[in-house]
């Protein structure tokens, strides 16, 4: 009676620890047509991204090196023409400072002259005005010359030819003695 209660009581419960073979059977079929699908579909696509997003990070490497190597370049490009408008700026500042001397030594240069020129002029002036003053101061002499000695001689001196050979002879006179007591002068 254990016995036929025993086989009454498993046919009656299945035990739920152990599986049913159909079960077993059907879920490893469900097992391996899963992974066949997988292995046929789903695979392949992700290798397919894989592949595709590798490309693209290689190529996004590659973008960057060429982007690094093109701005390295247009830095030494740029740090070139800095180097090269310096110098330039340099030479501009030199050759500034070369034409401002040149300005400077041309003014000099002409205000130099017209300095002399206006002196040469005063001068020029000053001798015109000596001869005109000496001129004046001449006849002055003469007149008063020529009216002191027809006083003292006694005579008139009117006749202009003899008043003017007097009036030099006078004048020579002061100018031998006055250019001999200006050498003695100087001699001593």
């Amino acid at each position: 009676m254990l016995k036929t209660e025993w086989v009454l009581a498993s046919s009656e419960a299945p035990n739920p620890v152990v599986p049913h073979i159909p079960e077993l059977i059907l879920g490893f079929v469900a097992f391996l047509l899963l992974l066949w699908v997988m292995k046929k579909y789903v695979v392949p696509r992700f290798e397919a991204a894989y592949e595709e997003r590798a490309q693209k990070i290689e190529g996004g490497i590659e973008k960057a090196e060429k982007a690094q190597a093109e701005a390295e370049e247009a830095l030494a490009q740029y740090r070139a023409q800095l180097a090269e408008a310096r110098s330039e700026a340099a030479k501009i500042r030199d050759d500034a400072r070369l034409e401002a001397e040149q300005i400077k030594a041309e003014l000099r240069a002409e205000a130099e002259a017209e300095s002399q020129r206006i002196v040469a002029a005063g001068q020029a002036q000053l001798q015109a005005q000596k001869a005109q003053i000496v001129a004046e101061l001449r006849a002055d002499m003469g007149r008063n010359a020529v009216e002191l000695a027809s006083r003292i001689v006694g005579e008139s001196l009117e006749d202009e030819a003899r008043r003017r050979g007097t009036v030099d002879r006078f004048l020579a006179e002061l100018e031998t003695s006055s250019a001999n007591g200006a050498s003695i002068g100087a001699g001593k």
